[in-house]
């Protein structure tokens, strides 16, 4: 039987595809351009669920600016399992007992840089839906090593700027919401300097909680490629090599 959101459901995960193509097309510009000896360029390697769906998994490791990078987009499907369901209903969807089904697409990307000054970074934008109840959910923060003030201010502007397409009042809630998402209570520190990170975000229907979404994925390049042109080159010591590699393990 067709359901009336396949189309919908279609759409999203079209589009997180070519937001995939965009970023990755992208960062091999940014190996073509700067650095020397080879530039990476990203490995692509499908992948597929036994219970249904795959997607693409894009991996760049040891390129002139970026030491390892991964874009991973997908669009999976099947049924959940007992404990699954019984998150769900926590999460308030009822029904999931009866009918389990569900579906989800996403992108995903976490950037890790050969220069110390500049910024590891994460970003990810998802669609999750079942018969009972749909939503939006994603973000993207910072995570520098070594922190520039108006680096974190430009991060968080364009995510701003995305967010006040839509409504004024999401970036404040939104950045609230990834300070405490991020927090790591064990260390007593934030995992970065933040950005932002929804969930559960279907207030708005369809069609907006889509633009959305897009908005913040269409920000993501904006946002954190002048960051890295500007860091690229700052010279770096062996020391802050090493700072670099216990933040990465922390």
């Amino acid at each position: 039987m067709t359901d009336p959101f396949d189309d919908k459901k279609a759409q999203a995960a079209a589009w997180f595809r070519s937001l995939r193509d965009s970023i990755v097309a992208a960062f091999e510009g940014l190996e073509d351009r700067y650095g020397t000896g080879t530039p990476g360029r990203f490995e692509v390697t499908p992948t597929t669920r036994a219970d249904g769906g795959g997607g693409l998994m894009s991996v760049m490791r040891g390129g002139r600016v970026f030491e390892k990078v991964g874009v991973n987009v997908s669009e999976v499907h099947g049924t959940l399992g007992e404990r699954a369901q019984k998150a769900m209903a926590a999460r308030g969807v009822p029904g999931m007992d009866k009918d389990p089904r569900f579906w989800a697409s996403g992108i995903s990307l976490v950037a890790h840089m050969v220069n110390p000054h500049t910024p590891a970074v994460h970003m990810n934008t998802r669609m999750f839906w079942t018969p009972h109840a749909w939503w939006f959910g994603g973000g993207a923060d910072l995570n520098p090593c070594i922190e520039y003030p108006e680096d974190t201010a430009h991060f968080h502007g364009q995510m701003q700027a995305a967010c006040d397409l839509h409504d004024a009042s999401y970036f404040p809630k939104f950045k609230a919401w990834a300070d405490e998402y991020f927090f790591v209570p064990h260390r007593g520190r934030a995992r970065g300097v933040g950005g932002i990170f929804y969930d559960d975000l279907s207030e708005l229907g369809f069609d907006g909680g889509f633009a959305l979404t897009q908005s913040v994925g269409n920000a993501f390049i904006e946002a954190y490629v002048p960051i890295l042109q500007r860091r690229k080159d700052t010279p770096f010591t062996q020391h802050e090599r090493d700072f670099q590699a216990f933040r990465r393990g922390r």
